[in-house]
């Protein structure tokens, strides 16, 4: 029964619980007070602090990726959201769902222009699937069912509710039950007969990306390799990608311009499952942005928001692959334990021998991790998260939302000394939470990346004073300070001994630890 009293922010948070929502990552401010006060005295919802805006949302979408489901934000205001804006980028292109709950003024006061006022759903449409603003305390409820609804449409989707605070203490509120939600759309059966004449032999590539990246749905594409002799990748950036032994290995698209081009070139036809047809990350001058072959035959079987279990099951029945055993199955291999000084390789094969059973990566390592792959498709089973929007800072909120949602998992961050620091508040609320969180920075002291792009986009003979806008010293930074004053244990690293004990010790800790390793 519904009571007469109860405001609008209780109804909010009823709805939420109803609809398997029971996860929040906020940063709240005054107008959010009344939401905070429901989230006290209303059992259910776990409510976890973040102490920036983009910690909050890069947490809920490495909840969405690891729980199937969405979780919350609570933010303040444009502002508030603004902060956001970057790992709610990140969020829309890995295909997360988000229900993005945004503060807003009292409608009385949005007229006197007091300096937080903004236009909160203009900032928001940019990274948002669906926007609204409820407008009185009787709404709310359905508003945030709606929002529910709007974040699972597959692949999932960002949902923005914006509720003015006076919406939050008036009475009125009526709380939802569960909504049915919706279904994937169906794979494109007009195009399943060409793709079935496409898998023909290796100049044939099935490129797979989002959520034909499973386990069940990696072997479907192994059996169709197996039977007609097709090439396999994954896209360079993945949202969610299972590998290890046991499992069948997918090579991804190289990122770089040159070698992408050399690994696509043999492929006159391309069927798309969960992908798109392969583009650059950026424009260069005198180089393609279109990756594939002049002509090649591009086949689109499926987008990410389709059915794509479904879609690899028929092209399996399609080209008689059912019963074929699948090709690329990665047997259990572990690289000999390297010494001496931590390079690349070095680095690889330790992260390689590190791996738990069932542990979740999240990889942010942009230049560092380009090894990362081969090195360790042979290591015990695990699940693989990339930055899908390229927008950087993502790792270290992504970590904190993947350990939530699988507190019996272990996490392994792997992030660069850059990237980290957009997100580096994220460390006190791995503390707070207590999670299982084993980072490791990789501290070559400088944007890397950006050194290289320097020179592809034809600068040459760099002085020094560009080279400078790309270091990351005077005063270097100290990871392990850091990381100790935001309660998580770390230590520093140099050689390949201290690594190895160093990752033993943190994966056995159970809590947070930091690894700075120095590159």
């Amino acid at each position: 029964m519904t009571d007469p009293k109860m405001n609008g922010a209780e109804s909010l948070v009823h709805t939420l619980l109803a609809n398997d929502v029971n996860v929040c990552f906020t940063n709240p401010g005054t107008s959010e007070m009344h939401f905070v006060a429901a989230l006290d005295h209303i059992p259910g919802m776990r409510s976890i602090l973040a102490l920036q805006e983009g910690v909050a949302t890069g947490a809920a979408d490495g909840y969405y990726r690891m729980a199937g489901k969405p979780a919350s934000t609570l933010l303040h205001l444009g502002p508030g959201l603004a902060n956001g804006l970057s790992n709610l980028h990140n969020a829309k292109k890995a295909g997360s769902g988000v229900v993005n709950i945004v503060g807003e003024h009292a409608s009385t006061h949005i007229e006197l222009d007091a300096p937080l006022t903004s236009d909160i759903e203009g900032i928001a449409r940019p990274v948002s699937h669906w926007v609204h603003t409820s407008h009185s305390a009787a709404t709310v409820g359905a508003d945030a069912a709606k929002a529910v609804q709007a974040s699972m449409k597959a692949p999932g989707q960002i949902a923005t509710l914006v509720l003015p605070s006076d919406t939050a203490w008036n009475e009125g509120g009526v709380p939802q039950d569960a909504v049915d939600l919706p279904a994937p759309a169906p794979f494109d059966e007009s195009q399943l007969a060409q793709a079935v004449d496409a898998l023909d032999g290796p100049e044939t590539l099935l490129l797979l990306g989002g959520g034909a990246l499973t386990e069940s749905n990696l072997e479907t594409a192994g059996r169709i390799a197996a039977k007609t002799g097709c090439k396999i990748l994954s896209e360079w950036s993945n949202a969610r990608l299972e590998r290890g032994a046991g499992r069948v290995f997918v090579g991804r698209v190289p990122y770089p311009i040159d070698i992408a081009l050399k690994v696509l070139e043999p492929f006159k036809r391309i069927v798309l499952i969960g992908a798109r047809a392969p583009i650059g990350f950026f424009a260069y001058p005198g180089k393609p942005a279109i990756l594939t072959r002049e002509g090649a035959e591009i086949v689109k079987l499926a987008d990410a928001g389709a059915d794509l279990g479904a879609a690899l099951t028929a092209l399996s029945e399609g080209t008689q692959a059912s019963a074929t055993p699948p090709a690329h199955v990665v047997e259990a291999s572990m690289p000999e334990r390297p010494d001496g000084p931590i390079n690349l390789d070095n680095l690889a094969a330790l992260i390689a021998r590190a791996i738990p059973e069932d542990a979740i990566v999240v990889d942010e390592s942009v230049t560092t991790g380009r090894a990362f792959s081969p090195a360790t498709k042979g290591a015990p089973k695990h699940t693989w998260l990339n930055n899908c929007g390229g927008s950087i800072g993502y790792a270290l909120p992504a970590s904190i939302g993947a350990a939530v949602a699988c507190p019996d998992r272990k996490v392994m961050c792997l992030t660069g000394d850059g990237s980290a620091m957009y997100t580096v508040q994220s460390l006190w609320t791995m503390a707070r939470e207590k999670l299982d969180v084993t980072i490791l920075v990789f501290a070559n002291r400088s944007y890397q990346i950006l050194r290289g792009e320097l020179t592809n986009v034809g600068v040459a003979n760099a002085g020094p004073r560009a080279v400078d806008m790309l270091s990351l010293d005077r005063p270097a930074l100290d990871w392990v300070q850091m990381s100790r004053s935001m309660g998580v244990d770390a230590v520093r690293v140099t050689d390949c001994d201290g690594l190895e004990d160093a990752l033993a010790d943190g994966l056995s800790s159970g809590g947070p630890n930091l690894i700075e390793v120095m590159l």
